[in-house]
């Protein structure tokens, strides 16, 4: 009985999607950087970003595109990290960060082909050369954030500008480490996307 009834909701979603106008993508592109926090440089750095997405209609003018991408960034220290951190934090002068992004964005049409984008993201820290402390990684895991952008559609292609802001405070480094000199600033990502969309 279980299983028959799995098959038909399987069937009346697939149903939903496919009545509402359902596509299905794969997506990448370049990103521009930073950690905004102290004994990090200021400027962006290059990275890129590659994964899938989805979009689902639910009227005219509105649909959700769910996304999975993975990212993958560098991040420079600025020449004051040592005195900002105890000894304990080993460094590189080039740290590579990689996240599993998972954004939930919700689209309105402006016009037939320009679509303006915003919604949540939440990231999850998979890659981390070169920020360490005592063997532990100084990032959290989780990072919460917020996406605004613009889409333009074309075809089966796409076109996006995104700005990410993060929301919460990556850093796991004790407070005991941080040099009393400093504000005791909290670690938050930023990011710009800039990318291309192939939908079937």
């Amino acid at each position: 009985m279980k299983k028959i009834i799995f098959v038909l909701l399987v069937v009346v979603i697939s149903n939903t999607l496919y009545a509402q106008g359902f596509e299905f993508g794969v997506k990448g592109g370049a990103d521009m950087h930073k950690l905004d926090a102290a004994g990090f440089k200021s400027n962006f750095s290059f990275g890129y970003h590659v994964g899938v997405m989805a979009a689902i209609k639910l009227s005219k003018k509105i649909s959700l595109q769910p996304e999975a991408y993975l990212s993958q960034v560098d991040v420079d220290t600025a020449s004051d990290f040592r005195t900002v951190y105890s000894t304990s934090i080993d460094s590189l002068r080039d740290i590579r960060l990689g996240y599993i992004n998972i954004p939930l964005l919700l689209n309105y049409k402006l016009s037939k082909a320009l679509a303006l984008q915003a919604g949540p993201q939440f990231g999850i820290l998979v890659t981390n050369e070169g920020l360490v402390q005592s063997g532990k990684s100084a990032l959290k895991k989780g990072d919460f954030s917020m996406v605004g952008g613009l889409q333009l559609n074309i075809s089966s292609f796409a076109i996006y500008a995104r700005y990410v802001v993060g929301l919460s405070n990556v850093r796991e480094v004790d407070v005991a480490t941080i040099s009393a000199a400093v504000d005791q600033k909290n670690w938050k990502n930023e990011t710009i996307h800039l990318g291309v969309a192939l939908k079937f």
